[in-house]
């Protein structure tokens, strides 16, 4: 929206600075976008007098000017420079525009310096209309009236002196489209008085002689009313002066009076109009949708194909106007036109928006009309432009002729002083919140309290609240801290899972992991990848044809995130991320989950060849270290029955019987070449919710145990099936005494040929190390042979191995 200084106090009665203006259009929500401020640009041309014009002594196309600028001294005596002019029209008396040394000459891009020309000195500069970017007229300097006021800057004597303003309104104030809207909301800020609209009615003097009609199927909603009046006898040509500049200003291309008005209306008083040729229109007006196969040529040149859905103004010979959007150029106005009909109306802004994008029309009246112009003002509108056609272009007008009627947009919600504390936290008082409702064009009724006609965008209780706290400025909220409910320390707000999940993105993290966040969504191939893909998890509106399941896995994007940086040259990975999965559509099927995924080798390339692919060992230690930190039972099982993304021989799940608390190893080579990684990838997941939470409640850790007693250590090798896992012996010898028995770890492997050798095919042998700590007494041999013999006996009968010889 642009308008400018002037303009806006055609409506604002206020003596504030620009500055000040601007900064509050900003507060109140109008964001300043640009303002162009003639005084910085062409403050420092000032208009002169050439007092002698005489030839160039070494050119014949130059004169050597002796110019008055302005007084200087108590005495007003004229300043005078000597300046240098090559234009044809320099002369004695001259009155002009004067540059002084040191002044930015827009036109040429030039910053004046003193200097000589041809040996002589000049001092500034006699500009034309070009180099002040007025027009595109250089054939001479300016020349003005012998009465015009030597010293006095040339855009106050022009009345150029009046900066635009450019601000944007956001989707929900189509009120800020019209200057009156902007001042109304200043005038609520303290800022000035608001002047009073006056719009008289108009009495027509004679039939219109053109009906309208609305096609019954577009009154309910599409068209609720349509309203117009045909002038006769007016005189088109250029509009006034003061009418063009306003539009220039704004960037318009004023076109003649008739057009020049119902645009300044638009923006004036956000009341969009159009104006169509009388004589050139066939029999009455109908509003309906368009046909198919009807065509219009459009005032901006161009034929359009309408659609069925579209509506269009008519007349008998077809459409003459793209209902809300824009006007046909076979009723257009021009320099011959005569008689006119002036219609204004109210459109469904949802019609007009659709209609507008279809057609990829963008006019000024679509996009006030699909924001939701003033119902209420159809009429005054009408008689307001009325009253400027009649004095700018002559003529009578008719009587007012309409179908349908204004719509009721009347509503009342309640208002309640003390939710703006409550809601915005600012202490104001009722009567200063009722000033300023009543300031924007609210009306109340006791408590109640009825938005007007031009605020469409307010439709509830909060919505005053809204508008009270707009106008009084949240610059005013001061922080202050919340009071506590109870004295004291306060309890933690983080519920368990919440604080599980902090606790695995720390952990993973500390490990050397990076955090990736990766969209939900994904693509069907991938989704059925990794389990999902039903119809349950596919997203009705998809945002891109990536992105049309829920993901039942977080290694898809994890997957993709490697793939991405290895085509940008980083091999080696370690990624993790923690997010909900999804296999199936409603609110419970859905869980958390946290997933690493480790790319390429464990470490850097060094001299000591420590470099190594990573292994499945990898994902195991750090899914460990995973479950150590957030309290998972140190002792569980491993089985191998994974999914198919996992390599069947080279991962497990990690579980408490039939629990699965965690998965890791090797992905599937296929998953991989699907993914495009290179080289090897190992990974993990840990099921969040399936981990039971710790039995000990408090928040703080339990009293450090140390016995005085000498701790024993006995070491124990077993002779098993080489299927069997080492776990397997670790878990029996720790259920052989759990209150003796503090570790057991496994210390040496003796596997392959050899061991096959000297053991029998299909065997190995793996040794552990128990650790005994005895807590009331010395242990004896005896005490220690006997737990020896439980171990031995559990692990035979868990793993079905011998004791080694």
């Amino acid at each position: 929206m642009k308008f400018t200084l002037s303009w806006l106090r055609d409506h604002l009665e206020t003596e504030a600075p620009l500055e000040t203006l601007l900064d509050a259009l900003t507060d109140l929500g109008h964001e300043v976008e640009e303002v162009e401020d003639p005084a910085k640009k062409l403050g420092a041309f000032r208009i002169c007098r050439v007092l002698e014009a005489k030839q160039h002594p070494d050119a014949d196309r130059l004169r050597v000017c002796r110019v008055a600028t302005w007084p200087n001294g108590p005495e007003g005596a004229m300043e005078e420079v000597q300046v240098v002019c090559g234009a044809p029209n320099a002369r004695t008396g001259l009155v002009g525009v004067f540059a002084p040394v040191g002044a930015y000459v827009p036109g040429t891009d030039l910053l004046l310096k003193a200097g000589s020309i041809r040996g002589v000195e000049s001092n500034g500069m006699l500009c034309s209309e070009r180099e002040l970017e007025l027009s595109d007229d250089h054939n001479g300097i300016i020349d003005l009236p012998e009465d015009a006021p030597v010293g006095v800057r040339f855009i106050d004597y022009k009345g150029l002196n009046d900066p635009m303003i450019y601000i944007k309104v956001t989707p929900n104030r189509p009120d800020a489209l019209g200057v009156r809207g902007i001042a109304r909301d200043l005038a609520a800020r303290g800022l000035g008085k608001l002047k009073p609209l006056v719009i008289e009615k108009v009495e027509g003097k004679a039939p219109a002689g053109i009906k309208v009609t609305i096609a019954d199927e577009l009154k309910a909603k599409q068209a609720p009313v349509f309203a117009g009046r045909v002038i006769r006898g007016v005189k088109n040509g250029p509009s006034p002066e003061w009418l063009q500049q306003r539009l220039k200003a704004i960037g318009l291309r004023p076109i003649s009076a008739l057009v020049d008005i119902t645009n300044f209306f638009t923006f004036d008083l956000n009341r969009p109009l159009h104006v169509f040729d009388a004589d050139v229109v066939k029999g009455d007006l109908t509003i309906r949708y368009a046909r198919e196969g009807e065509e219009l040529l459009a005032l901006d040149g161009k034929t359009y194909a309408l659609k069925p859905n579209m509506m269009v103004i008519a007349d008998d010979n077809g459409p003459e106007s793209l209902a809300g959007v824009m006007g046909g150029e076979h009723s257009g106005c021009t320099d011959a036109t005569v008689n006119v009909f002036l219609e204004s109306a109210y459109w469904d802004p949802i019609t007009i928006a659709a209609t507008g994008r279809a057609l990829k029309i963008n006019s000024d009246a679509r996009y006030r009309f699909e924001r939701g112009i003033d119902p209420t003002f159809t009429l005054e509108g009408l008689d307001a432009a009325t009253r400027m056609v009649l004095e700018l272009c002559g003529g009578e007008p008719s009587d007012l002729v309409i179908d349908g009627a204004i719509p009721d947009v009347k509503r009342e919600y309640r208002f309640d002083a003390g939710r703006v504390g409550k809601l915005v936290g600012l202490e104001i008082s009722e009567q200063e919140q009722r000033d300023m409702l009543t300031a924007l064009g609210f009306t109340f009724n006791g408590d109640m309290v009825t938005p007007p006609g031009w605020r469409p965008d307010v439709l509830g209780e909060a919505d005053l609240v809204e508008e009270v706290a707009r106008v009084k400025s949240l610059s005013g909220l001061e922080g202050k801290p919340m009071p506590r409910q109870k004295p004291g320390v306060p309890a933690p707000v983080l519920t368990p899972a919440q604080t599980r999940e902090r606790t695995t993105r720390r952990t993973l993290a500390s490990l050397g992991y990076n955090e990736c966040v990766t969209y939900s969504f994904i693509d069907q191939k991938s989704a059925e990848a990794f389990g999902g893909g039903q119809d349950a998890v596919k997203i009705d509106n998809p945002i891109s044809s990536e992105m049309t399941h829920m993901r039942p896995d977080l290694l898809p994007g994890l997957l993709a995130a490697a793939a991405r940086n290895q085509a940008r040259g980083f091999m080696d990975l370690a990624l993790f991320e923690v997010g909900p999965v999804f296999s199936g559509g409603e609110p419970g099927e859905q869980q958390v989950i946290a997933t690493g995924l480790l790319v390429g080798h464990s470490s850097p390339r060094d001299p000591w060849g420590s470099r190594r692919p990573v292994d499945i060992f990898d994902a195991k230690a750090d899914v460990e270290a995973v479950l150590a930190a957030i309290g998972a039972p140190a002792r569980v099982q491993v089985t191998r029955k994974v999914a198919a993304w996992w390599h069947p021989g080279r991962s497990g799940n990690i579980a408490l019987g039939p629990n699965t608390l965690a998965t890791f190893g090797e992905l599937h080579p296929r998953v991989l070449r699907d993914a495009g990684i290179k080289g090897n990838a190992v990974a993990f997941t840990v099921i969040l919710p399936a981990i039971p939470q710790p039995k000990a409640k408090s928040a703080s850790r339990a009293a450090l145990a140390i016995s005085d007693l000498q701790a024993v250590e006995r070491d124990f090798a077993f002779v098993v099936d080489s299927q069997v896992e080492a776990l397997t012996l670790v878990n029996a010898a720790l259920g052989a005494d759990k209150a003796l028995i503090e570790s057991v770890r496994v210390f040496d492997q003796f596997t392959g040929e050899k061991a096959e050798a000297q053991m029998g095919p299909g065997k190995k042998s793996i040794a552990l190390s128990v650790r005994l700590q005895p807590g009331d007494k010395t242990l004896t041999d005896k005490d220690i042979e006997a737990v020896s013999a439980k171990i031995v006996e559990k692990v035979s009968k868990a793993s079905g191995g011998t004791l080694r010889g």
